[in-house]
């Protein structure tokens, strides 16, 4: 994947995440979902609805295109990830065959006018691309539905090391007395954790590493933070915009939120690092449109005339465009998916004595806190979110049956 391409996606996904994660309640995002079809539509596009998006990608109109084939075709190579795109069109829809001979290799179908059959046409495609994760193509359709444009990308992925799970009691903070689905685990790597300084204050990121090309961060910021500026910090660090220190540097105490670090004697001379965090699921439905300025799409979307004569002869604006995604993080591992559409009409005893001194560090992740999943090479951000309300102890029958389901 381009760099370009991805520092492209990657402003895209932290400009949301700032506006999405409100704290209010669980939310998950992907970007990388609805920017090739943002691509794909600036391609076609003239006017102001052409320069909007142009904006809002962060490239030039006229590179749209390749951008938006060479990014999927990227995200869709990498171990873990699923990616699909799709197009559905009426019969009676010319399109300009210039614009359909730069779009990704995918699905290509027919919209039939019946609501009733395009809508089980298009959910089973969405069920299907994102193995049951996402089960509704989240688009209006009905019988003035001329054009949608679909992406998926699912993330399946587990961890090199995997966490113990058991029953969490919180003593203090928003979740206090809530019996959670709590996971632990220790490692000798401390810089798996690191504390990276915001405009905000101090923003604490936990590195779990997955079995194959994408690694989960868990970002703590401090209480009063806004969460999307916590997010946004995150972002920042792990697309390496900011720098970020990790334990093995750090300062011992209290250098990060939920992060304490310091000397302890131990039978041997490895350091430690012990982490305990929660379990999530989380699930999301985000009507682009209620933010059309912010993905290019206030002058699409106005349907008083067309805007894409690149696509189309006939007049097409943005009648719907939305995205429907959901993230689960257990102790196994971790899975995330998101359908983008967009429509057109319109972790004693005895023992040995104790004879090293090392450093201990232990991280706590028991609030409200953030989450990236991130390509580990090419650094671009998969999915975001925010976790205001952890998996209750009572769903781990829940997990159980989705590690056994692999």
């Amino acid at each position: 994947m381009k760099t370009k391409t991805v520092r492209a996606v990657n402003a895209l996904t932290s400009r949301w995440a700032g506006r999405a994660a409100t704290g209010d309640e669980n939310t998950v995002l992907t970007a990388a979902g609805v920017w090739p079809l943002l691509a794909l539509l600036a391609d076609g596009a003239d006017g102001p609805a052409r320069t909007e998006l142009a904006e809002a990608l962060g490239i030039p109109a006229d590179t749209a295109a390749e951008a938006a084939r060479e990014l999927l075709t990227g995200v869709d190579g990498v171990r873990d990830l699923r990616a699909a795109s799709g197009l559905w069109t009426r019969a009676d829809l010319s399109l300009e065959e210039a614009w359909s001979a730069r779009l990704p290799a995918g699905t290509r179908s027919t919209l039939t006018g019946d609501e009733d059959t395009d809508r089980k046409a298009l959910d089973a495609w969405a069920a299907e691309r994102t193995g049951g994760l996402v089960e509704r193509m989240p688009v209006k359709v009905d019988e003035e539905t001329l054009l949608v444009l679909a992406s998926a990308l699912t993330l399946r992925l587990r961890w090199i090391q995997p966490f113990t799970s058991s029953w969490t009691w919180i003593d203090e903070g928003p979740w206090a007395g809530k019996p959670l689905l709590g996971l632990t685990r220790s490692t000798a790597l401390l810089e798996r954790v690191r504390v990276a300084q915001a405009a905000t204050g101090p923003v604490t990121l936990l590195e779990v590493v997955g079995d194959g090309g994408v690694d989960v961060h868990l970002v703590l910021g401090e209480p009063q933070a806004p969460p999307g500026q916590t997010l946004r910090a995150g972002i920042a660090a792990v697309t390496r915009a900011i720098a970020s220190t990790g334990a093995d540097a750090l300062a011992e105490g209290d250098p990060g939120p939920g992060l304490h670090i310091e000397q302890v004697l131990s039978v041997d001379r490895e350091h430690r690092l012990d982490i305990r965090t929660v379990a999530f699921e989380v699930e999301a439905e985000h009507d682009l449109l209620e933010s059309a300025a912010l993905f290019g799409l206030e002058s699409a979307s106005d349907v008083r005339s067309g805007h894409f004569p690149g696509i189309s002869t006939d007049p097409l604006a943005i009648g719907s465009a939305r995205q429907s995604a959901v993230a689960r993080f257990h102790a196994e591992g971790f899975e995330a998916a998101a359908v983008t559409a967009i429509g057109a009409a319109g972790g004693a005893g005895t023992g040995p004595r104790p004879k090293y001194r090392v450093r201990r560090a232990e991280v706590t992740v028991h609030r409200p806190f953030g989450f990236l999943a991130v390509h580990r090479t090419s650094r671009l951000v998969l999915a975001a979110g925010w976790v205001a309300d952890a998996l209750p102890h009572e769903e781990e029958e829940e997990e159980e049956e989705w590690a056994g389901a692999e």
